[in-house]
């Protein structure tokens, strides 16, 4: 079995609406092979993956896939819940997953999973186990489990992260996570905020820099009267020993710069030990300082927009002797509590013996193999910060007034909108100017302590600091979303324009490229992820527009959470046999995921007239609004009866309809693109576009202006039946490249009056045979005279084969030449035209074609423009 690719989705995608991983694998010869029949492979693996008894698989009982696995099933489904019970190994619960077969030995394996490193390298090691257990070649399990969790370790996000995002998601912010650092943007576009740990966009840069600086933070705040212990810089030795003799034993010794908890040794009691920790510091640390020794508790109080959230009580880490077990025995022991992990990833983390340990024990004369006396506590730090092997108590309820007031006061000194300040005194419910000192103020303080206390009550941190970021602002833009077979550029070209007339920075994708406003940012066919992204993590984008194809589905899923609209136009048999798509139905899942990843107070938008779409009708979430070209389309008025919107045409004039009360919008004579009613697949896209607007809760007269300053031409919908007067012959550009496409374009000049048309004509080379073959037969059916041409991108067909199909749907009729460049078989066919005639060109390259346009007319082009 070995692994032939992968794709990873971050989003919402064709297969669940959870993060997954696509492995397409080659079962090698076993695809008619159950596990049953190989020999001890089903004993094995549940020896090693004891996990695998807790899956209840597709059969929902206990142990249903043991049960499946004992009556026989096939490598595929094994690697599928082998991947889930190597998560389950390494912490981390999945519980979706599936394996489908592709062909023969090709079939793919769907996952869900948390962190993508981490489910690659098991994903990997599923494949390296179900080998080992046919050819008995075991291999190390156990060491690359451990080599898993290192991954694991760099990847994961720790509970404060964790926090904030769950947080997030409670409030309905979307979030992307920026690569496998804690760094995230929270909600989309304009009103988007960037957040790192506690930093976020609200986090003066140089407040933190300030907090970063022990002995700045200790001069500012002295500068306020507020109490600190004395302490300052040193550069050598001696200047050490002259400052703790000024200052007073017992002292402090930590490093300016430092962070926490690390090389900071407490309560030196002398010149000896001050000499002996300075030794073992400045080693590691070029800025040290000495200050004093304040007796007490140490509490850490969290500050967020100049209220005081949560208060903790840190405890060093204790162990309690047994008369036996040796210190660092006894060290293990506290280090196998579930609840401790490596570094920030669990709510308390293991304690690590170091040179600060191994001093601090020092001091009560102990070593690492002493044996601790029976009921004997011994504290092995003298800091108490989590990081570091600490735990902590909830003391929110306890602190007094007048600390709440100094804690304010100093974040307000340092400039910190975030931050956590350490107090050392022996009771917070007492003033401090008697009590205590504030020993630092840290910016990007850990909310774990608070939110996973040792004693105490929980406190929500995260969803104060969240809520503070967007306090007086939106939590994000408005996003739409359009799929479909045909319309999609042009509807989506249409809100884009009318929201711009509102005066919003619109940010849209399309087929042609990348837009803010009418910014080209990128050029290109950006229907996809990506240029998605791009907008949504885009500071200047008011509304995001985004044409969403099906390609850019199936390879990445979407790119955003949910959509406030999502709309599907139609829904016709293109692009299939293309990405595993093989039938209208299954092309309608792909395409049904729009409507499926909407807000419940959202819009989901379908065309009436359309029969898949109706079929799919039932997957859409939020409010449902149907268009349709007929008034009284059953679909929509069932719709109508529930209480939803309706968009309709009536006497030739779009009509807005809900409970019962009609609203004009525009009569269609009045908008551009409809050519008085003669563009009927304009007439269906103006009607979707008024749809999604309505969805947007857009004013109906905004709308209809929108509709009305909508023209067809190359500034407003580039290569959408764009029309060109070239010496008397009428031009026409667009980029119908399906059947139906090529049946609305057919049916508009019809209407529009043209008995004589040329057409130069061809289809990308990924279409089936057979849809280029009716291609063919349409034109030769409605056209005069064809200039087959073909793309420049082939797609993976030979030259001419394109042009060879479309020629056999012509049959007996010999009206069409063959010219493989649409270039020059545009320039034939404007060379052969009279006065009067219409040619209309399906282009691949509409610069290229309009080039040719302007050289006929001898204009030269505009820069920019061609």
């Amino acid at each position: 079995m070995k692994i032939l690719n992968y794709r990873a989705y971050e989003g919402k995608n064709i297969y669940s609406h959870r993060k997954v991983v696509r492995m397409d694998v080659d079962l090698q010869g076993y695809c008619e092979t159950p596990s049953k029949c190989i020999d001890g492979f089903n004993d094995k693996l549940i020896e090693l993956l004891p996990e695998i008894w807790e899956h209840r698989c597709g059969i929902d009982e206990d142990h249903g896939f043991v049960k499946r696995l004992r009556e026989g099933t096939y490598l595929a489904h094994v690697c599928e819940h082998t991947i889930i019970a190597l998560h389950s190994r390494v912490g981390l619960e999945i519980a979706y997953g599936k394996a489908r077969e592709i062909k023969g030995d090709l079939y793919y394996v769907v996952f869900e999973y948390i962190y993508k490193k981490t489910a690659l390298a098991i994903a990997r090691l599923a494949i390296d186990l179900i080998n080992s257990l046919i050819s008995k070649k075991y291999i190390d399990l156990q060491s690359r489990i451990r080599d898993i969790k290192n991954i694991l370790e760099y990847e994961n996000l720790g509970p404060s992260a964790l926090a904030l995002c769950e947080a997030a998601k409670k409030q309905g912010i979307p979030i992307i996570r920026f690569d496998d650092d804690s760094m995230f943007q929270f909600g989309y576009g304009r009103y988007s905020k960037m957040i790192q740990a506690t930093i976020d966009s609200n986090t003066s840069s140089i407040s933190v820099d300030i907090a970063s600086d022990k002995v700045l933070t200790k001069k500012l705040l002295e500068m306020q009267f507020l109490p600190v212990a004395k302490g300052d810089k040193i550069n050598s030795q001696l200047e050490l020993l002259i400052e703790a003799e000024a200052i007073g034993y017992p002292v402090v010794l930590k490093p300016r710069y430092g962070y926490q908890g690390k090389g900071v040794y407490l309560n030196i009691k002398n010149e000896k030990q001050l000499i002996e920790a300075y030794n073992k510091i400045k080693s590691k640390y070029k800025d040290i300082m000495v200050e004093q020794y304040v007796e007490g508790y140490d509490y850490r109080v969290c500050v967020v927009d100049g209220d005081v959230i949560a208060v903790s009580r840190r405890n060093p880490p204790i162990v309690k002797g047994d008369g036996v077990s040796t210190i660092k025995e006894l060290i293990e022991i506290l280090n196998s509590d579930e609840s401790r992990g490596d570094g920030h990833e669990k709510p308390l983390t293991k304690i690590k013996i170091d040179n600060e340990l191994i001093f601090c024990i020092s001091k009560s004369g102990y070593s690492l193999d002493s044996v601790l006396e029976d009921g004997k506590e011994l504290v092995l730090r003298e800091n108490s910060n989590l990081s570091t092997g600490g735990t902590s108590e909830d003391c929110t309820d306890k602190i007094c007034k007048e600390n709440i007031d100094i804690c304010i006061r100093a974040s307000k000194a340092i400039g910190l909108n975030i931050c956590g300040i350490d107090l050392c005194c022996m009771d917070v419910s007492k003033p401090l100017y008697d009590n205590g000192v504030i020993v630092e103020v840290n910016a990007a303080p850990g909310i774990r302590m608070h939110h996973y206390p040792s004693e105490g009550t929980p406190r929500d941190v995260a969803n104060v600091i969240v809520s503070a970021l967007f306090k007086n602002s939106p939590k994000s833009i408005p996003l739409i979303a359009i799929t479909g077979t045909n319309g999609k550029t042009t509807t989506t070209r249409i809100v884009a324009h009318t929201l711009r007339g509102l005066g919003y920075t619109v940010g849209m994708t399309t087929t042609s490229g990348v837009f803010l406003n009418d910014q080209c940012i990128v050029k290109g066919d950006m229907t996809g992820f990506f240029s998605a992204r791009s907008i949504l993590l885009n500071k200047d984008v008011d509304v995001a527009v985004l044409e969403t194809a099906r390609g850019g589905i199936i390879r990445n899923g979407l790119a955003y959470d949910l959509a406030d609209v999502g709309v599907i136009t139609n829904i016709s048999d293109d692009h299939l046999g293309i990405d595993g798509v093989n039938t209208l139905e299954e092309l309608a899942h792909v395409k049904s995921l729009v409507i499926e990843a909407v807000k419940p107070d959202g819009y989901s938008i379908i065309n009436g007239d359309d029969d898949m779409c109706r079929k799919i009708s039932s997957r859409a979430k939020g409010n449902l609004i149907v268009f349709s070209k007929d008034k009284d389309n059953e679909f929509l008025r069932e719709n109508l009866d529930k209480g939803n919107y309706g968009i309709y045409i009536s006497n030739n004039s779009i009509y807005v309809e809900k409970n019962r009360r009609i609203f004009h919008i525009a009569d269609l004579r009045d908008i551009p693109i409809t050519f008085n009613g003669a563009l009927t697949h304009n007439i269906e896209n103006v009607l979707t576009a008024t749809a999604s607007l309505v969805g947007l809760e857009i004013d109906y007269c905004i709308i209809s202006k929108g509709l009305k300053s909508f023209q067809c031409d190359d500034k407003h919908n580039k290569g959408r039946f764009n029309q060109f007067d070239v010496r008397g012959v009428k031009v026409i550009l667009d980029y119908a490249h399906n059947i139906q496409g090529f049946n609305a374009i057919f049916s508009s000049i019809k209407n529009m009056g043209y008995s004589k048309v040329t057409g130069v004509i061809g289809i990308p080379g990924d279409r089936n045979d057979s849809v280029g073959f009716e291609i063919g037969k349409l034109c030769s059916k409605y056209l005069s005279f064809s200039y087959i041409k073909e793309d420049s991108d082939k797609r993976g067909r030979q030259e001419n084969e394109v042009a060879n199909i479309i020629r056999q749907g012509f049959g007996n009729n010999s009206n069409f030449k063959i010219i493989l460049d649409e270039g020059e078989a545009l320039s034939e066919a404007i060379d052969n035209a009279k006065q009067g005639d219409l040619i209309v060109a399906f282009y691949e390259d509409y610069d290229k074609l309009y080039k040719v346009i302007l050289d006929k007319q001898n204009i030269t082009p505009k820069k920019g423009l061609a």
